[in-house]
């Protein structure tokens, strides 16, 4: 184990070195401005103790020996040995030794030559080596301090020379380059510069004449404004992308690039973030790191690595100043927001204090890889059943709120997946596991495009989990049974579920007919599509349209949902052609709820399931009570009596009161008659209850018509 130092200051005479009397001293040198400062370093180090100086410099080859190129190269490597025995000289006369080494591993040449010359004191600069600009432990310095045996001192040569990427490795010591934070009234006036370099008449301002071609055109620039623009409005631009409600196709399409088309953080800028979360440096952690990103984004980019243990991983990194930008953009958008709200004909055209809601929650979750972390480890939960699914395992202990490591998946995309049936389940599992995660878990991955599925180990794996979504019980419960109603093409009750989706709303001035006839058509068209056409995603979305169309307000995560499912689509209409996802979602919905049936057949529950239903009777039946007048309490007032009216009330309660217990008789009858925990008698008296109660309610309907 080598022992190391970090200097930027010229040695004295009370420099001690541990391991007894320096006689010989060898520093690296690539001959660069920034190197030589590291040798005039050495030799005055050097001088101190009248030591050896041994000035070592590696020629990495580019061409084979065996070639007129390496045999040039040879002829330089002569040339250059000649020159830095000269330099050698100079600086310490007979004391002084040039070596010139051809290795394509700069590091490793200087370990080997300083265990050669058995050198005392091995000194290198932290910049310059050999030209090669490698990420973290592939620059020389640090593989240097690592492997050799010797004493080794890296003298900080980046205080006075050009910052190289060979520096990152300090990065923690000199700290982040953190910009001034502008104001608020800076940045609002740099926004409105940049949208209008862009085009902002043509952005906010009347139709264009062109059509769809004049579309197309804005949405350009409207993309490339909201790229200019930073992190924030990138992400509103993603967000908006799932909004076909708000804005037209081409819009849509064009925002939907925006999440590639990221400028890439610098090697300093990721290992500067690296260090201040690990609290360590980062060679403690890692054996090596890919310096090409694997996918940069509006919050954190992402790299391949090597873990010291061996394990492959993805390290993934936050922009160093992106919460204090999202932050500062979020308060203007928050401003921007609360004007428009107070302009009805806006609000008619796009809720902005909706969508500001929406990517302030969105960012913020994105902001803390902890929570993404958290979000892996629930979708393992749900996955657990899947044998053909997968997602990547979490580092737990290299992980926080600013960096993610998480196991590599080494496969390819998932459209390349080999032939054979473990494709064809998988894409079943796929398609299947959304519709869990949706109807059933209520948390799904938000943003499944083919980017984020991989084939691994006869699996696919899902990647980032910054994007997710989640859905209340009341929404899971109405999803399924529009799905049922798709399955069984119903397109009435598809129209009554559609309204129960839109919850409560002026409906005054809706025409049944023709949303029923719209959503009809719409189903008519996919179900007698090709398998590979029926896409529930895209369903979902002309939905949304049609709900438009009829001023019929629809949740903002349905349309999430039918992003998602499109993408899932997609994906599993490459995998299998022949997959009819009307029948995947029928199947999977039906053992889902035989599933709950069966978890309420358990006696406590049927016990207390009566007891829940005894009290709403007797609540319903004590209301209709107060409201004639029969029972102290609220009654119901009116202006005139008529004992018609009050036979009519009562007889109207008398008769819903046994709907009621019939219904629960029914209800009860088919439950324990599927247990075998229940008794054969239990099921007879439950339908016993049932049809003598039918039989007295239609009596009572036949005595009073």
């Amino acid at each position: 184990m080598s022992d190391s130092a970090l200097s930027n200051q010229k040695p004295n005479s009370k420099t001690q070195v541990e391991h007894g009397p320096v006689r010989r001293v060898m520093v690296g040198t690539d001959r660069s401005r920034t190197a030589d400062e590291a040798v005039q370093w050495a030799a005055s180090f050097a001088d101190r103790f009248s030591a050896e100086l041994f000035v070592v410099q590696v020629i990495v080859p580019r061409d084979p020996a065996s070639t007129a190129f390496g045999v040039a190269e040879r002829t330089r490597a002569d040339a250059a040995r000649v020159e830095l025995v000269e330099y050698a000289h100079r600086l310490a006369k007979q004391r002084g030794h040039g070596l010139v080494v051809v290795d394509s591993d700069p590091a490793s040449a200087i370990v080997r030559a300083a265990e050669q010359e058995a050198i005392d004191v091995l000194v290198i600069g932290n910049l310059g080596m050999a030209g090669r600009k490698e990420f973290l432990l592939g620059n020389v310095p640090n593989r240097i301090s690592h492997n050799a045996r010797c004493t080794v001192i890296i003298v900080n040569t980046s205080i006075t020379g050009d910052l190289a990427l060979n520096a990152a490795p300090l990065a923690k010591s000199h700290g982040p380059l953190a910009a001034a934070e502008p104001h608020l009234a800076g940045r609002g006036a740099q926004i409105v510069s940049i949208m209008a370099k862009h085009g902002l008449k043509e952005l906010f301002g009347r139709p264009d004449e062109e059509g769809a071609v004049g579309r197309r055109r804005e949405a350009k620039r409207l993309r490339a404004a909201l790229e200019e623009l930073g992190p924030t409005f990138s992400k509103l631009g993603q967000i908006l992308s799932t909004r076909p409600d708000l804005l037209p196709p081409e819009y849509i399409e064009e925002l939907a690039s925006l999440q590639d088309q990221v400028p890439p953080m610098t090697e300093r800028e990721v290992v500067s973030v690296m260090e201040q979360e690990l609290g360590v440096p980062w060679e403690d952690v890692f054996e090596s790191i890919d310096p090409s990103p694997l996918a940069a984004g509006t919050i954190g980019q992402v790299h391949r690595a090597m873990l010291v243990g061996g394990d492959r991983v993805v390290v993934k990194a936050q922009r160093p100043n992106a919460r204090k930008e999202i932050e500062q953009d979020l308060a203007l958008l928050e401003a921007f927001a609360e004007q428009v709200s107070r302009r009805p004909g806006l609000r008619k055209v796009i809720d902005m204090e909706a969508v500001f809601k929406l990517l302030s929650q969105s960012l913020h979750r994105e902001l803390d890889f902890c929570e993404e972390a958290s979000n892996i480890e629930r979708m393992h939960e749900i996955l657990v059943k899947y044998d053909r699914l997968a997602a990547p395992a979490v580092h737990k202990d290299f992980s926080t709120s600013r960096l993610l490591v998480m196991e590599e998946v080494q496969g390819a995309p998932v459209s390349q997946a080999p032939e054979g049936p473990a494709r064809k389940e998988a894409a079943r599992q796929l398609l299947e596991s959304f519709y869990k995660q949706i109807a059933i878990d209520g948390f799904f991955h938000a943003d499944p495009h083919p980017g984020n599925l991989m084939w691994w180990r006869d699996r696919i794996y899902f990647l980032d989990f910054g994007m997710v979504g989640t859905i209340d019980a009341d929404l899971r419960e109405q999803l399924m049974l529009l799905l049922l109603a798709f399955w069984q093409e119903d397109a009435g009750f598809l129209t009554d579920v559609t309204l129960m989706l839109s919850g409560s709303f002026d409906a005054s001035n809706l025409n049944m007919a023709d949303l029923q006839a719209e959503i009809g058509a719409l189903m008519t068209k996919y179900r007698r599509a090709a398998l590979a056409e029926m896409q529930i995603g895209p369903i979902l979305q002309e939905m949304s349209e049609i709900a438009v169309r009829h001023e019929v307000p629809l949740p903002a995560s349905l349309t999430l949902v039918g992003k998602a499912l499109a993408q899932v689509q997609l994906a599993t209409a490459q995998l299998d052609p022949t997959l009819d996802p009307f029948e995947v979602a029928g199947k999977f919905l039906m053992r889902a709820l035989l599933k709950g049936i069966r978890a309420k057949l358990d006696p406590k529950a049927l016990i207390y399931e009566s007891q829940k239903l005894k009290v709403r009777a007797v609540r319903m039946i004590e209301t209709i009570e107060r409201l004639i007048g029969a029972r102290p309490g609220q009654n119901l007032e009116v202006n005139f009596r008529a004992n018609l009216l009050e036979d009519t009330v009562r007889r109207t309660g008398r008769r819903l009161t046994i709907g009621f217990i019939a219904a629960a008789s029914v209800l009860a009858a088919g439950l324990t008659a599927t247990s075998t925990a229940a008794a054969s008698w239990v099921p007879t008296a439950f339908g016993g209850s049932a049809a003598l109660l039918t039989l007295g309610l239609i009596i009572d309907f036949a005595r009073h018509r």
